[in-house]
């Protein structure tokens, strides 16, 4: 049985990486130990979300609303992943070779290509909360609203699971996290939201399709463009899975 002390410290060692919610000042880094966390993070992301989500919705239209929530998603994550979409789109789409791609993703300044992705990707998450405000019942959005942040964050864990590290020789902000395999204990949280959605209905069945074909697809991409992964390409996978499940949230097939 693992000690409920290891346990509390890796969950606050996830929840400082990956937001800005304060954890105190005796927090222990635990690359490995935290990455199982992430779904759990997400779920906190999520309900500070639901939270949020329902004190604006006292003060201002859905259009308002869902402008709000999505800044309050950057802004819980202290853009986090954002950052890490923009230099991926950077190096990406720069269409040169692999090691010139991975050189552009360390640049700390963001170029156009990277620029257009963050701010179609804000405008794909914003147009996705609020069709699922104004379609959705208010348990239908809570629901989707606490859970789809948790899907985004683990999907990270695939990344790590299929993928090597493309940074090994030069470092990064990732290279920590890949020391040792992911395991399939470690995706033992996913479940939570999986159950969560089981609430949904028939939704769940679609909502879950969507986020491992996403996955799927990011991961194929990866592999074919770059045959790694990175820290920046986590961060990017973790936007992308978030945005496409917003988006399909508010569709009218859910």
């Amino acid at each position: 049985m693992e000690n409920k002390n290891n346990i509390l410290s890796d969950l606050r060692s996830s929840l400082s990486f990956l937001t800005i919610l304060p954890m105190g000042k005796d927090v222990v880094y635990s690359p490995m130990g935290m990455i199982r966390f992430f779904p759990v993070v997400g779920l906190i992301v999520g309900l500070f979300l639901v939270i949020c989500n329902w004190l604006f919705s006292k003060f201002w239209p859905a259009p308002v609303v869902a402008i709000l929530d999505v800044l309050v998603l950057a802004i819980v994550t202290g853009a986090f992943h954002i950052d890490g979409l923009g230099d991926t789109a950077d190096g990406i789409f720069s269409h040169r070779s692999r090691q010139r791609a991975l050189e552009i993703m360390k640049d700390s300044r963001t170029g156009m290509m990277g620029l257009v992705a963050v701010v179609s990707l804000l405008a794909v998450k914003t147009a996705g909360i609020f069709a699922l405000i104004k379609s959705a019942a208010p348990f239908e959005v809570a629901t989707l609203l606490l859970i789809i942040p948790s899907y985004a964050r683990a999907s990270m864990l695939f990344g790590f699971k299929y993928l090597k590290y493309g940074r090994i020789e030069t470092g990064g902000t990732g290279l920590d996290l890949f020391k040792d395999p992911v395991t399939l204990k470690d995706f033992l949280w996913i479940a939570v939201p999986c159950a969560v959605s089981l609430f949904l209905g028939f939704k769940c069945l679609l909502l879950n399709m969507v986020f491992g074909a996403t996955v799927f697809w990011i991961l194929i991409f990866y592999k074919r463009k770059m045959n790694c992964i990175t820290g920046d390409m986590l961060g990017a996978m973790t936007e992308v899975t978030e945005a496409v499940l917003f988006l399909c949230a508010g569709a009218s097939l859910l």
